[in-house]
Protein backbone atom coordinates (compact mmCIF):
# COMPACT_ATOMS: atom_id res chain seq x y z
CA UNK A 1 0.00 0.00 0.00
CA UNK A 2 1.01 3.56 -0.74
CA UNK A 3 -0.23 6.45 1.36
CA UNK A 4 0.80 9.82 2.77
CA UNK A 5 -1.00 10.91 5.92
CA UNK A 6 -0.14 12.77 9.12
CA UNK A 7 -0.06 9.97 11.70
CA UNK A 8 -1.24 6.36 11.49
CA UNK A 9 -1.59 6.34 15.29
CA UNK A 10 -4.69 8.53 14.97
CA UNK A 11 -6.58 5.64 13.40
CA UNK A 12 -8.34 4.41 16.55
CA UNK A 13 -9.97 7.78 17.08
CA UNK A 14 -10.85 7.99 13.40
CA UNK A 15 -12.60 4.64 13.13
CA UNK A 16 -14.92 5.49 16.02
CA UNK A 17 -15.93 8.72 14.32
CA UNK A 18 -16.40 6.98 10.97
CA UNK A 19 -18.67 4.41 12.59
CA UNK A 20 -20.66 7.15 14.32
CA UNK A 21 -21.31 8.90 11.00
CA UNK A 22 -22.21 5.56 9.44
CA UNK A 23 -25.13 5.25 11.85
CA UNK A 24 -26.80 8.11 9.94
CA UNK A 25 -25.96 6.95 6.40
CA UNK A 26 -28.29 3.98 6.02
CA UNK A 27 -29.35 4.70 2.44
CA UNK A 28 -25.75 4.61 1.23
CA UNK A 29 -25.15 1.39 3.15
CA UNK A 30 -28.22 -0.22 1.57
CA UNK A 31 -27.16 0.81 -1.95
CA UNK A 32 -23.71 -0.65 -1.37
CA UNK A 33 -25.22 -3.96 -0.19
CA UNK A 34 -27.53 -4.09 -3.23
CA UNK A 35 -24.56 -3.67 -5.58
CA UNK A 36 -22.01 -6.01 -4.04
CA UNK A 37 -19.22 -6.88 -6.52
CA UNK A 38 -20.70 -4.54 -9.16
CA UNK A 39 -17.49 -2.50 -9.03
CA UNK A 40 -15.05 -5.41 -9.00
CA UNK A 41 -11.95 -4.55 -11.03
CA UNK A 42 -12.84 -0.84 -11.20
CA UNK A 43 -10.24 1.69 -10.04
CA UNK A 44 -11.58 4.95 -8.63
CA UNK A 45 -9.59 8.09 -7.84
CA UNK A 46 -11.42 10.40 -5.44
CA UNK A 47 -10.56 14.02 -4.66
CA UNK A 48 -13.00 14.83 -1.85
CA UNK A 49 -13.08 16.36 1.61
CA UNK A 50 -11.53 13.66 3.80
CA UNK A 51 -14.22 13.55 6.47
CA UNK A 52 -16.14 10.84 8.32
CA UNK A 53 -18.95 11.08 5.78
CA UNK A 54 -16.58 10.73 2.82
CA UNK A 55 -15.01 7.75 4.57
CA UNK A 56 -18.38 6.02 4.52
CA UNK A 57 -18.69 6.64 0.77
CA UNK A 58 -15.21 5.21 0.19
CA UNK A 59 -16.02 2.16 2.33
CA UNK A 60 -19.31 1.64 0.45
CA UNK A 61 -17.51 1.74 -2.92
CA UNK A 62 -14.81 -0.59 -1.64
CA UNK A 63 -17.42 -3.02 -0.32
CA UNK A 64 -18.87 -3.07 -3.83
CA UNK A 65 -15.48 -4.22 -5.13
CA UNK A 66 -13.73 -1.00 -6.21
CA UNK A 67 -10.05 -0.22 -5.71
CA UNK A 68 -9.68 3.35 -4.48
CA UNK A 69 -7.17 6.12 -4.00
CA UNK A 70 -8.29 9.21 -2.08
CA UNK A 71 -6.84 12.72 -1.81
CA UNK A 72 -8.18 15.96 -0.34
CA UNK A 73 -10.16 18.52 -2.32
CA UNK A 74 -9.20 21.33 0.05
CA UNK A 75 -6.01 21.77 2.13
CA UNK A 76 -7.97 22.53 5.31
CA UNK A 77 -10.74 19.95 5.02
CA UNK A 78 -8.83 16.78 5.89
CA UNK A 79 -9.58 15.09 9.19
CA UNK A 80 -6.25 13.39 9.93
CA UNK A 81 -7.74 10.72 12.17
CA UNK A 82 -10.16 9.72 9.40
CA UNK A 83 -7.32 9.47 6.88
CA UNK A 84 -5.41 7.24 9.29
CA UNK A 85 -8.40 4.97 9.93
CA UNK A 86 -9.05 4.50 6.21
CA UNK A 87 -5.46 3.38 5.73
CA UNK A 88 -5.18 1.14 8.80
CA UNK A 89 -8.60 -0.47 9.00
CA UNK A 90 -9.91 -0.35 5.43
CA UNK A 91 -6.74 -0.65 3.30
CA UNK A 92 -7.53 2.52 1.36
CA UNK A 93 -4.60 4.40 -0.17
CA UNK A 94 -5.01 7.93 1.18
CA UNK A 95 -2.92 10.98 0.28
CA UNK A 96 -4.14 13.82 2.49
CA UNK A 97 -2.78 15.88 5.39
CA UNK A 98 -4.64 18.74 7.02
CA UNK A 99 -3.08 22.13 6.20
CA UNK A 100 -0.85 20.68 3.47
CA UNK A 101 0.86 23.26 1.27
CA UNK A 102 -0.01 23.82 -2.37
CA UNK A 103 2.80 21.64 -3.71
CA UNK A 104 1.83 18.72 -1.47
CA UNK A 105 -1.82 19.17 -2.42
CA UNK A 106 -1.03 18.70 -6.10
CA UNK A 107 1.49 15.93 -5.43
CA UNK A 108 -1.34 14.05 -3.76
CA UNK A 109 -3.61 14.61 -6.76
CA UNK A 110 -0.81 13.35 -8.99
CA UNK A 111 -0.52 10.15 -6.90
CA UNK A 112 -4.23 9.48 -7.32
CA UNK A 113 -3.94 9.78 -11.10
CA UNK A 114 -0.79 7.62 -11.27
CA UNK A 115 -3.17 4.89 -10.12
CA UNK A 116 -4.66 5.03 -13.67
CA UNK A 117 -8.29 5.11 -12.50
CA UNK A 118 -11.31 4.23 -14.60
CA UNK A 119 -13.51 6.80 -12.80
CA UNK A 120 -12.78 10.07 -10.99
CA UNK A 121 -14.80 11.53 -8.12
CA UNK A 122 -14.31 15.26 -7.75
CA UNK A 123 -15.33 18.06 -5.40
CA UNK A 124 -14.29 21.31 -7.03
CA UNK A 125 -12.86 19.80 -10.26
CA UNK A 126 -9.16 19.94 -9.30
CA UNK A 127 -8.54 16.23 -9.93
CA UNK A 128 -10.10 16.22 -13.37
CA UNK A 129 -8.63 19.50 -14.53
CA UNK A 130 -5.20 18.31 -13.36
CA UNK A 131 -5.66 15.12 -15.39
CA UNK A 132 -6.57 17.19 -18.44
CA UNK A 133 -3.71 19.66 -18.00
CA UNK A 134 -1.03 17.02 -17.38
CA UNK A 135 -1.95 14.40 -19.96
CA UNK A 136 -3.04 11.89 -17.31
CA UNK A 137 -6.40 10.77 -18.71
CA UNK A 138 -5.11 7.19 -19.13
CA UNK A 139 -8.03 4.75 -18.69
CA UNK A 140 -10.64 7.24 -17.42
CA UNK A 141 -14.10 6.61 -18.87
CA UNK A 142 -16.02 9.16 -16.80
CA UNK A 143 -16.15 11.21 -13.64
CA UNK A 144 -18.45 12.83 -11.11
CA UNK A 145 -18.60 16.31 -9.59
CA UNK A 146 -19.99 16.99 -6.14
CA UNK A 147 -20.31 20.76 -5.88
CA UNK A 148 -21.59 23.87 -7.65
CA UNK A 149 -18.13 25.34 -8.24
CA UNK A 150 -16.89 22.21 -9.97
CA UNK A 151 -19.97 21.90 -12.15
CA UNK A 152 -19.44 25.49 -13.31
CA UNK A 153 -15.85 24.63 -14.29
CA UNK A 154 -16.90 21.50 -16.15
CA UNK A 155 -19.66 23.28 -18.06
CA UNK A 156 -17.04 25.85 -19.15
CA UNK A 157 -14.80 22.99 -20.32
CA UNK A 158 -17.68 21.41 -22.23
CA UNK A 159 -18.55 24.73 -23.87
CA UNK A 160 -15.00 25.27 -25.15
CA UNK A 161 -14.69 21.64 -26.26
CA UNK A 162 -11.84 20.74 -23.91
CA UNK A 163 -13.67 18.13 -21.79
CA UNK A 164 -12.19 14.72 -22.63
CA UNK A 165 -14.58 12.44 -20.75
CA UNK A 166 -18.18 12.63 -19.49
CA UNK A 167 -18.99 14.11 -16.07
CA UNK A 168 -22.03 13.42 -13.91
CA UNK A 169 -23.04 16.64 -12.13
CA UNK A 170 -24.02 15.18 -8.75
CA UNK A 171 -24.82 18.69 -7.54
CA UNK A 172 -27.66 18.92 -10.08
CA UNK A 173 -29.58 16.06 -8.47
CA UNK A 174 -32.47 17.32 -6.36
CA UNK A 175 -31.64 14.93 -3.50
CA UNK A 176 -28.25 16.63 -3.41
CA UNK A 177 -28.66 20.39 -3.76
CA UNK A 178 -32.08 20.73 -2.11
CA UNK A 179 -30.72 19.16 1.07
CA UNK A 180 -26.89 19.14 1.14
CA UNK A 181 -26.56 22.72 -0.13
CA UNK A 182 -29.45 24.19 1.81
CA UNK A 183 -29.58 22.29 5.11
CA UNK A 184 -26.02 20.95 5.17
CA UNK A 185 -24.25 24.18 4.21
CA UNK A 186 -26.64 26.26 6.28
CA UNK A 187 -26.04 24.38 9.51
CA UNK A 188 -22.33 23.57 9.05
CA UNK A 189 -21.42 27.13 8.04
CA UNK A 190 -22.97 28.60 11.16
CA UNK A 191 -21.31 25.81 13.15
CA UNK A 192 -17.92 26.77 11.70
CA UNK A 193 -18.39 30.46 12.46
CA UNK A 194 -19.43 29.74 16.05
CA UNK A 195 -16.55 27.32 16.69
CA UNK A 196 -14.07 29.87 15.39
CA UNK A 197 -15.49 32.89 17.23
CA UNK A 198 -17.95 31.88 19.99
CA UNK A 199 -19.99 34.78 18.61
CA UNK A 200 -23.53 35.58 19.78
CA UNK A 201 -25.54 35.75 16.54
CA UNK A 202 -28.70 37.12 18.11
CA UNK A 203 -28.94 40.83 17.34
CA UNK A 204 -26.04 40.79 14.87
CA UNK A 205 -26.35 41.95 11.28
CA UNK A 206 -25.26 39.10 9.04
CA UNK A 207 -24.69 39.70 5.33
CA UNK A 208 -24.98 36.62 3.12
CA UNK A 209 -23.42 37.06 -0.31
CA UNK A 210 -25.27 34.85 -2.76
CA UNK A 211 -28.80 33.46 -2.59
CA UNK A 212 -28.45 30.11 -4.28
CA UNK A 213 -29.36 27.02 -2.27
CA UNK A 214 -26.27 27.40 -0.07
CA UNK A 215 -27.03 31.07 0.55
CA UNK A 216 -30.66 30.26 1.31
CA UNK A 217 -29.53 27.75 3.92
CA UNK A 218 -27.08 30.11 5.60
CA UNK A 219 -29.60 32.97 5.63
CA UNK A 220 -32.30 30.70 7.07
CA UNK A 221 -30.06 29.48 9.90
CA UNK A 222 -28.68 32.95 10.70
CA UNK A 223 -32.21 34.37 10.94
CA UNK A 224 -33.25 31.41 13.07
CA UNK A 225 -30.56 32.35 15.60
CA UNK A 226 -31.84 35.90 15.87
CA UNK A 227 -29.68 37.72 13.34
CA UNK A 228 -30.79 40.53 11.07
CA UNK A 229 -29.94 39.18 7.60
CA UNK A 230 -29.06 41.14 4.47
CA UNK A 231 -28.63 39.45 1.07
CA UNK A 232 -26.35 40.63 -1.74
CA UNK A 233 -26.89 39.24 -5.23
CA UNK A 234 -26.11 39.79 -8.93
CA UNK A 235 -29.00 37.64 -10.16
CA UNK A 236 -32.22 39.70 -10.28
CA UNK A 237 -34.48 36.67 -9.84
CA UNK A 238 -32.62 35.41 -6.78
CA UNK A 239 -32.54 38.95 -5.38
CA UNK A 240 -36.30 39.23 -5.80
CA UNK A 241 -36.77 35.83 -4.18
CA UNK A 242 -34.65 36.93 -1.20
CA UNK A 243 -36.76 40.08 -0.83
CA UNK A 244 -40.03 38.12 -0.83
CA UNK A 245 -38.49 35.67 1.65
CA UNK A 246 -38.30 38.63 4.01
CA UNK A 247 -34.63 39.67 3.74
CA UNK A 248 -33.16 43.06 2.99
CA UNK A 249 -31.38 43.16 -0.37
CA UNK A 250 -28.69 45.67 -1.31
CA UNK A 251 -25.25 46.00 -2.97
CA UNK A 252 -22.23 44.76 -1.03
CA UNK A 253 -20.78 48.29 -0.71
CA UNK A 254 -23.87 49.33 1.24
CA UNK A 255 -24.40 46.09 3.12
CA UNK A 256 -20.85 46.03 4.47
CA UNK A 257 -21.45 49.34 6.27
CA UNK A 258 -24.05 47.59 8.45
CA UNK A 259 -22.47 44.15 8.71
CA UNK A 260 -21.14 42.53 11.86
CA UNK A 261 -20.51 39.30 9.94
CA UNK A 262 -20.26 38.60 6.21
CA UNK A 263 -20.51 35.07 4.81
CA UNK A 264 -19.78 34.51 1.11
CA UNK A 265 -21.42 31.58 -0.73
CA UNK A 266 -21.31 32.56 -4.41
CA UNK A 267 -18.66 30.41 -6.09
CA UNK A 268 -17.19 33.57 -7.61
CA UNK A 269 -14.06 35.68 -7.18
CA UNK A 270 -13.49 38.84 -5.09
CA UNK A 271 -17.09 39.12 -3.96
CA UNK A 272 -15.81 41.09 -0.96
CA UNK A 273 -13.32 43.32 -2.78
CA UNK A 274 -11.13 46.25 -1.83
CA UNK A 275 -13.81 48.89 -2.47
CA UNK A 276 -16.21 47.08 -0.18
CA UNK A 277 -13.60 46.59 2.56
CA UNK A 278 -12.98 50.34 2.59
CA UNK A 279 -16.62 50.76 3.70
CA UNK A 280 -16.50 48.14 6.48
CA UNK A 281 -17.08 49.10 10.08
CA UNK A 282 -14.55 48.32 12.79
CA UNK A 283 -14.69 44.72 14.01
CA UNK A 284 -16.21 43.17 10.88
CA UNK A 285 -15.89 39.39 10.70
CA UNK A 286 -15.40 37.80 7.27
CA UNK A 287 -16.10 34.13 6.51
CA UNK A 288 -16.37 32.14 3.31
CA UNK A 289 -18.37 28.99 2.62
CA UNK A 290 -17.75 28.81 -1.12
CA UNK A 291 -15.47 26.04 -2.37
CA UNK A 292 -12.32 28.05 -3.12
CA UNK A 293 -10.62 30.78 -1.08
CA UNK A 294 -11.15 33.46 -3.73
CA UNK A 295 -14.44 35.03 -2.64
CA UNK A 296 -12.83 37.36 -0.10
CA UNK A 297 -10.00 39.42 -1.58
CA UNK A 298 -7.25 38.47 0.86
CA UNK A 299 -4.62 40.42 -1.09
CA UNK A 300 -6.65 43.57 -0.54
CA UNK A 301 -6.80 42.86 3.20
CA UNK A 302 -3.02 42.54 3.38
CA UNK A 303 -2.56 45.67 1.26
CA UNK A 304 -4.85 47.76 3.47
CA UNK A 305 -3.31 46.51 6.73
CA UNK A 306 -0.29 47.66 8.68
CA UNK A 307 -0.14 44.39 10.62
CA UNK A 308 -1.99 41.13 11.18
CA UNK A 309 -1.90 38.25 13.64
CA UNK A 310 -3.73 35.04 14.48
CA UNK A 311 -5.52 35.92 17.70
CA UNK A 312 -7.24 32.55 18.14
CA UNK A 313 -7.40 29.37 16.11
CA UNK A 314 -8.87 30.07 12.67
CA UNK A 315 -9.14 33.82 13.33
CA UNK A 316 -6.72 36.35 11.80
CA UNK A 317 -7.00 39.96 12.95
CA UNK A 318 -6.08 42.51 10.29
CA UNK A 319 -5.15 45.93 11.70
CA UNK A 320 -5.95 48.38 8.94
CA UNK A 321 -3.84 51.49 8.41
CA UNK A 322 -6.78 53.71 9.39
CA UNK A 323 -7.19 51.98 12.75
CA UNK A 324 -10.08 49.64 11.93
CA UNK A 325 -9.87 45.90 12.63
CA UNK A 326 -11.21 43.16 10.37
CA UNK A 327 -11.27 39.49 11.34
CA UNK A 328 -10.86 36.76 8.72
CA UNK A 329 -12.01 33.24 9.61
CA UNK A 330 -10.37 30.04 8.38
CA UNK A 331 -7.95 31.91 6.09
CA UNK A 332 -10.90 32.55 3.79
CA UNK A 333 -11.34 28.84 3.07
CA UNK A 334 -14.49 26.77 3.56
CA UNK A 335 -15.37 27.75 7.11
CA UNK A 336 -17.59 24.72 7.70
CA UNK A 337 -14.57 22.45 7.18
CA UNK A 338 -11.75 24.78 8.22
CA UNK A 339 -13.10 25.17 11.76
CA UNK A 340 -15.90 22.59 11.97
CA UNK A 341 -16.64 19.09 10.66
CA UNK A 342 -18.55 19.83 7.46
CA UNK A 343 -22.07 18.68 6.68
CA UNK A 344 -23.92 16.31 9.01
CA UNK A 345 -23.86 12.65 7.99
CA UNK A 346 -27.63 12.44 7.61
CA UNK A 347 -27.68 14.89 4.70
CA UNK A 348 -24.49 13.52 3.12
CA UNK A 349 -26.23 10.14 3.04
CA UNK A 350 -28.24 11.39 0.07
CA UNK A 351 -25.37 13.27 -1.59
CA UNK A 352 -23.07 10.27 -1.49
CA UNK A 353 -25.85 7.92 -2.58
CA UNK A 354 -25.94 10.06 -5.71
CA UNK A 355 -22.17 9.66 -6.03
CA UNK A 356 -22.50 5.87 -5.81
CA UNK A 357 -25.27 5.77 -8.41
CA UNK A 358 -23.24 8.08 -10.65
CA UNK A 359 -20.40 5.56 -10.70
CA UNK A 360 -22.84 2.80 -11.66
CA UNK A 361 -24.45 5.02 -14.30
CA UNK A 362 -21.09 5.75 -15.93
CA UNK A 363 -20.23 2.06 -16.10
CA UNK A 364 -23.65 1.06 -17.46
CA UNK A 365 -23.74 3.82 -20.08
CA UNK A 366 -20.07 4.31 -20.96
CA UNK A 367 -20.60 3.51 -24.65
CA UNK A 368 -23.41 6.04 -24.97
CA UNK A 369 -22.09 9.02 -23.00
CA UNK A 370 -20.38 11.86 -24.87
CA UNK A 371 -17.80 14.23 -23.42
CA UNK A 372 -20.46 16.37 -21.77
CA UNK A 373 -21.86 17.22 -18.34
CA UNK A 374 -24.86 15.05 -17.42
CA UNK A 375 -27.47 14.94 -14.67
CA UNK A 376 -28.62 11.61 -13.25
CA UNK A 377 -32.09 10.52 -14.41
CA UNK A 378 -34.95 11.70 -12.21
CA UNK A 379 -35.84 8.09 -11.44
CA UNK A 380 -32.60 7.74 -9.46
CA UNK A 381 -33.35 10.96 -7.55
CA UNK A 382 -36.80 9.63 -6.72
CA UNK A 383 -35.41 6.25 -5.63
CA UNK A 384 -32.98 7.89 -3.21
CA UNK A 385 -35.78 10.05 -1.79
CA UNK A 386 -38.01 7.02 -1.27
CA UNK A 387 -35.19 5.13 0.45
CA UNK A 388 -34.53 8.11 2.71
CA UNK A 389 -38.21 8.39 3.63
CA UNK A 390 -38.23 4.70 4.52
CA UNK A 391 -35.18 5.14 6.75
CA UNK A 392 -36.94 8.05 8.46
CA UNK A 393 -40.09 5.99 8.97
CA UNK A 394 -42.21 8.30 6.80
CA UNK A 395 -45.01 7.03 4.56
CA UNK A 396 -46.52 9.01 1.71
CA UNK A 397 -49.53 8.62 -0.58
CA UNK A 398 -49.54 7.01 -4.01
CA UNK A 399 -51.56 8.03 -7.05
CA UNK A 400 -54.69 6.01 -7.71
CA UNK A 401 -55.21 4.61 -11.24
CA UNK A 402 -57.89 7.27 -11.74
CA UNK A 403 -55.43 10.03 -10.78
CA UNK A 404 -52.70 8.63 -13.03
CA UNK A 405 -55.13 8.54 -15.95
CA UNK A 406 -56.27 12.10 -15.23
CA UNK A 407 -52.68 13.36 -15.31
CA UNK A 408 -52.10 11.63 -18.67
CA UNK A 409 -55.27 13.00 -20.23
CA UNK A 410 -56.16 16.40 -21.64
CA UNK A 411 -59.86 15.83 -22.30
CA UNK A 412 -61.32 16.52 -18.85
CA UNK A 413 -61.58 20.22 -18.04
CA UNK A 414 -64.00 22.79 -16.55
Amino acid sequence: MEYHIKDINLAQKGIKRIQWAGNFMKVLRAISSENKDKLKGIRIAACLHVTTETANLIIALKNAGAEIRLCASNPLSTQDDVAAALVKYYDVEVFAIRNEDRNTYYEHIHKCLEFKPHITLDDGADLTTYAHSNNMIYNIIGGTEETTTGVIRFRAMEKEGSLKYPIIAVNDSKTKHLFDNRYGTGQSTIDGVLRATNLLLAGKTVVVCGYGYCGKGVAMRARGMGSKVIITEVDPIKALEAFYDGFEVMPIKEAIKKADLIITVTGNKNVVDKDAILNAKDGLILANSGHFDVEINKNALYELSESYEEIRENVIQFNLKDGRRIFLLGDGRLINLASAEGHPAEVMDMSFSNQFYSVLYILENKDRLENKVYTLPYEIDEKIARMKLKVLGIEIDSLTPEQENYLRSWREGT
